[in-house]
């Protein structure tokens, strides 16, 4: 990825140092969560008490933790940029989200969040939340390497991002009150779908208007889709695949939905829901 073109946002709030460690971890808790509160429930409690124990994390020197953070600084800019115009084109103005960086445990208006959880988006303070140690994770544990498999995550929460400034939580979350379990749950997966739809509009943007795309790129970010569908890490982690407790989509939707939002660069082409209504 070509970064020299793209500014660097000063929405990154740097907080490690200032968390408290936390053990142990697990990729769906924080999403079951998110479930909850879509749901209008409380999530603290689950965010609190459902985590696991996870493999080892790294550690990385200070940097790499600089080149990373600088990193991070411009993946968000460039979503910035990207957004602020496509919402000026839809009459609009666009609210920039913070991203906070954090080390072990973070707290969040969401509740207490591990590191292990992976990033996430609290749509109550509309803020991002990643630790950088992620970065490793994905490369060693997802098998997703390159940089742009790295931006693709940061792009996807910031998916969630517009979906919350669109209203879309609020109307997912009207939905699934009046919806079985089941069909609740199917709604949170769509709700990550449009995320990743929303990554790849972003991707198109960034090499169109800021030429920040180079060959391989795209296949980072596809290859880092399919890792983590949620049929490839319950086979993984136990040997069979679970449709009901599938939280984000399996590896081919994720892929195949970041691929559409890529080849249309269109908010509207990201209409995971059918027909435009929740």
């Amino acid at each position: 990825m070509r970064l020299n073109n793209l500014r660097r946002s000063s929405n990154v709030n740097d907080r490690r140092g200032s968390g408290v460690a936390l053990a142990g971890g697990g990729g769906g808790v924080f999403v079951l969560a998110l479930i909850v509160y879509l749901m209008g429930g409380d999530p603290t409690g689950l965010i609190v008490n459902g985590v696991s124990q996870m493999s080892q994390r790294s550690t990385l020197s200070p940097e790499q933790e600089a080149k990373q953070k600088d990193f991070v600084a411009a993946v968000l800019g460039n979503t910035e940029d990207v957004w602020g115009e496509i919402f000026r084109a839809h009459g609009s103005s666009y609210r920039q989200p913070v991203l906070t960086l954090f080390a072990g445990a973070v707290d969040s208006a969401c509740g207490r969040a591990g590191a292990a959880m992976g990033p996430f988006y609290c749509p109550m303070d509309q803020r991002v939340y990643l630790d950088l140690s992620f970065f490793n994770d994905l490369e060693r544990r997802f098998a997703a390497p390159g940089d742009f498999a790295r931006a693709y995550v940061i792009a996807h929460e910031v998916g969630h991002h517009i979906q919350n400034l669109e209203g879309t939580f609020d109307r997912v979350q009207a939905r699934q009150q009046r919806s079985s379990d089941s069909a609740a749950r199917a709604l949170s997966v769509r709700v990550e779908l449009q995320a990743d739809c929303y990554a790849g509009v972003w991707a198109n943007r960034a090499q169109a208007q800021f030429g920040a795309i180079e060959p391989g790129d795209i296949d980072e970010a596809l290859n880092a889709a399919t890792q983590i569908g949620d049929d490839r890490l319950q086979q993984q982690s136990q040997g069979h695949v679970v449709p009901d407790a599938f939280t984000h989509g399996t590896s081919e939707q994720r892929s195949r939905w970041f691929n559409t939002g890529f080849k249309a660069g269109q908010i509207e082409a990201c209409d995971t829901f059918g027909a435009g209504k929740i």
